[in-house]
């Protein structure tokens, strides 16, 4: 059948919390919340789950101050306790502590799960969901029914799953969203039953929430929209319990460049790998490279025949162009292979490149350099724009405004255990247009006592050096040679306009450490246009 909408409901930064070593903050999610909004245009999002954790709780009430231009955010909660007044239920009250407008509620489909894991009678729990809906509908809210398990619920007690959603219907919920919480439906089986769920629900808006451990969650979103859902919930990644869920990064694409259905710009389309890999990067997590759309290796030739073939025609083994998804065409023996994404960041950062400028090579080799160094750029955007601004004034040198701002003689950092009490301290000389500065600061931990101390260094010289904070600090192994290992560390530093990532990579954690809070500085100084 022919579609021309569907409606996108990003569940990453709940949902996809669940996968196991995520551990988002406060700060990563709103980080990954903004983008979602500003270069894909989702709109809905799922944010957290305020009866959960006081994380979530925080995070609401910093959203309710932001520009979100028009993008619903959702809180996630369940239905009533048993045998509980809706309006003494806590998760409830922390739901309206958020003063949403809309939310998410799942409620139980599958007799066994009513029986077994709530352990109250079918009827109560019918009860639940009708009294949880009605009363935020109620409060002014539009409520979003996740049926949970609801087809292992309909293949168990067919009646008893349609009078689940029936009931969540006559409350007022706006979406029912079917979901295949344990993952093991079949394409087939969801035809069938969506047949039987239109014939009860007719004036609701259905949702499909697939999760992934048949490895269908992908093609079941695709299944259930073409069979009349207008709603699919997915995450960025495909992050998720267990195996994940629905990919949106894979969804997207599909939908707009194969069903040709423009619910996305071709510009917001653009950003999707940019918004893949800052997902995993915030994450901590390596990105898969044989993902498809957004994955390092999606757009790769490494075969002979191939390369040939593809330098004639591209379309011989590539099914679209990897720039509409903002990736980029890797051809191991080809000078062009990248061009087009350093040209893409170039405009990004406002540097006036063209594809025939000899600079933009010279960018290309040092960022290939880097990377097998074991830097990657993806959260990291301000040592990308520190490397390209440098070598746009100097070709030869992305190191030009490391020099320009100021030269380090020499630093320490001693860290000691004092009556029980662990000290550190970083002892720091620089040098700024010939004059030489030595101090020293404490600090919670190494890589914060040099972070105190090259502040004080540099904030004589530099007096606006005083308004930014690192606000996030990650290190990631990158090689696995023991306590050898070769580390990455990702810092995050914010002023009170904004905040950028900046990147270090080094056998030795305090040097990678350095690296990224140096670029973390320069990059405050060159956003005054003066300095550059």
């Amino acid at each position: 059948m022919e579609k021309e909408n569907v409606i996108i409901y990003d569940a990453t930064l709940r949902e996809g919390c669940q996968k196991t070593g995520i551990a988002f903050s406060m700060k990563d999610k709103i980080r990954i919340l903004k983008r979602l909004v500003s270069d894909l245009n989702i709109p809905m999002i799922e944010a957290g789950w305020p009866g959960s954790n006081p994380k979530d709780i925080e995070l609401f009430k910093k959203l309710n101050n932001m520009d979100l231009r028009g993008t619903k955010i959702f809180p996630f909660s369940s239905t009533r306790r048993k045998n509980t007044e809706v309006d003494k239920d806590q998760s409830i009250k922390a739901l309206l502590d958020t003063e949403t407008n809309q939310a998410t509620i799942f409620g139980k489909s599958w007799d066994l799960h009513v029986k077994e894991a709530l352990e109250t009678t079918l009827e109560e729990n019918l009860n639940m969901i009708y009294d949880t809906v009605s009363y935020l509908v109620k409060q002014g809210i539009d409520v979003m029914y996740d049926a949970e398990h609801f087809f292992d619920g309909f293949k168990s007690n067919k009646e008893y799953a349609l009078k689940t959603i029936k009931m969540a219907e006559k409350a007022g919920a706006s979406w029912i969203v079917l979901c295949d919480t344990n993952g093991g439906l079949l394409p087939e089986e969801l035809k069938e039953i969506l047949v039987e769920v239109k014939e009860k629900i007719e004036d609701t808006i259905l949702g499909i929430h697939p999760h992934n451990d048949s490895g269908l969650a992908n093609a079941l979103a695709l299944e259930a929209w073409q069979e009349g859902t207008e709603l699919i919930q997915g995450t960025i990644n495909g992050f998720g319990e267990r195996c994940g869920n629905t990919d949106l990064t894979t969804l997207i694409p599909i939908l707009k460049l194969k069903y040709g259905i423009n619910f996305i710009s071709d510009e917001n389309l653009k950003n999707l790998s940019d918004v893949s890999r800052f997902v995993y990067e915030l994450a901590n997590l390596s990105g898969r490279p044989d993902q498809p759309f957004v994955g390092k290796n999606a757009f790769s030739h490494k075969g002979g025949v191939h390369i040939s073939a593809i330098l004639k025609n591209i379309k011989t083994y590539e099914h679209i162009d990897p720039e509409t998804v903002g990736n980029n065409r890797n051809i191991k023996v080809s000078e062009l292979a990248g061009k087009s994404s350093i040209l893409h960041m170039a405009e990004k950062f406002n540097i006036p490149l063209t594809g025939d400028n000899p600079k933009v090579a010279a960018i290309l080799e040092v960022v290939k350099e880097k990377e097998n160094q074991g830097y990657s750029f993806e959260g990291a955007e301000g040592s990308l724009e520190i490397i390209m601004k440098g070598m746009d004034m100097n070709i030869n040198d992305p190191n030009y405004y490391r020099k320009k701002f100021f030269k380090l003689e020499g630093f320490r950092v001693l860290t000691e255990m004092y009556k029980e009490n662990l000290i550190s301290e970083a002892t720091i000389k620089v040098k700024v247009e010939g004059k030489e500065y030595h101090t020293a600061a404490e600090g919670n931990g190494p890589v914060n006592a040099l972070d105190n101390a090259l502040k004080k260094a540099l904030v004589y010289f530099y007096p606006s050096i005083k308004e930014i904070e690192l606000s996030d600090f990650k290190v990631r192994i990158i090689n696995q040679s023991g306590t050898a290992s070769k580390v990455r560390v990702l810092a995050e530093t914010y002023d009170k306009e904004e905040s950028w990532g900046t990147i270090g990579a080094h056998g030795n954690i305090i040097v990678a450490s350095w690296d990224a809070l140096v670029d973390s500085y320069i990059y405050k100084l060159l956003k005054n246009k003066e300095n550059w």
